[in-house]
């Protein structure tokens, strides 16, 4: 077990152990020192909720925009570190979502749905309790490095009761099995607003260009199941989340597939704006998301970052 190993396993076991106060104000400091420190991971967030709000939020304003992000991504660790250890209950009070009775009909009549999140709120209590509401949910996983690490997350998601499927080297290819589980009416919730492949569909998002997976538009239209946009942030008592949708999805003979998948991953990628523009300081994109940013996330041209007028 190497280092990263062992730090996870420290956190599993040792922030639930502890009381929710204590540890709640112990990774409140951690964001805090790291906000004062300005790493990388800080300078990359402040650069992306630069292009959220716009060049007419003054800095200071940013800066407090900024400090409240690294509070709600420390927020999201401490969670997850907990969330093995909540009853069903718990992990149902803990979560609530504006919309699960266009989830419940889909699940009811083994349509199953596609939800496309963004990497905000908390998205492992997301999980949790569509499972603890008895609904079968399958996602897929990136492979972490180490290796290790990867099979703690995926154990850790499983005992939540979520299938989980890695990205590359599983027994069949992901979209197969994903296809497969929606037919048979499973929630597949996927992360949506960042592209991991370098081969994901060209959007505007906030009006500069990126890049996000073609899967759950690729998904939606290969099994005709329902795509829904999903919006995830914080309140102070739970995680919170509301969907979108469903999205609509172009007649077959409209246009060839890429085409369709390029429309509907705009769509998706608008759906996501809306909510991150409300909940700006639940985002936790912390990497590089323009293709127009350098290293640390500054544009690489002298112009001021672009803003949407649509959010």
């Amino acid at each position: 077990m190497n280092l990263t190993e062992a730090g996870f396993v420290a956190g599993w076991r040792l922030i639930r152990a502890l009381p929710r106060p204590v540890a709640a104000a112990a990774f409140r400091a951690g964001a805090d020192r790291a906000h004062r420190k300005d790493g990388g991971g800080t300078r990359r967030l402040r650069a992306n909720l630069r292009r959220v709000v716009g060049p007419e939020l003054p800095e200071a304003e940013l800066d407090a925009l900024v400090r409240a992000g690294l509070r709600s991504y420390a927020r999201y660790w401490m969670e997850a570190f907990r969330l093995p250890s909540l009853s069903r209950s718990e992990i149902l009070a803990g979560f609530r979502l504006d919309g699960a009775d266009k989830l419940a009909a889909d699940v009811a009549a083994g349509r199953g749905a596609v939800v496309a999140l963004p990497h905000a709120g908390n998205w492992d209590a997301a999980g949790a309790w569509v499972a603890a509401t008895g609904w079968p949910m399958t996602t897929v996983m990136e492979r972490l490095k180490p290796e290790g690490v990867y099979e703690r997350f995926v154990a850790f998601r499983a005992g939540l009761g979520m299938e989980i499927l890695p990205t590359h080297g599983g027994p069949r290819p992901a979209f197969d099995v994903l296809v497969d589980r929606l037919r048979a009416g499973s929630v597949v919730p996927l992360l949506a607003d960042r592209d991991l492949s370098a081969r994901g569909v060209e959007v505007d998002f906030f009006g500069g260009r990126t890049r996000m997976p073609a899967g759950p538009a690729l998904l939606a239209i290969r099994t005709g199941a329902p795509l829904y946009v999903a919006s995830m942030w914080y309140e102070p008592d739970a995680a919170c989340a509301s969907i979108e949708g469903p999205l609509p999805l172009p007649a077959e003979d409209s246009a060839p597939l890429d085409e369709r998948v390029r429309v509907v991953t705009q769509r998706i990628a608008d759906g996501l704006a809306a909510g991150i523009a409300r909940h700006p300081e639940d985002w936790h994109m912390l990497q590089r998301m323009w293709l127009d940013q350098g290293p640390q996330g500054a544009p690489t041209s002298a112009q001021p970052p672009a803003t949407t007028g649509t959010v």
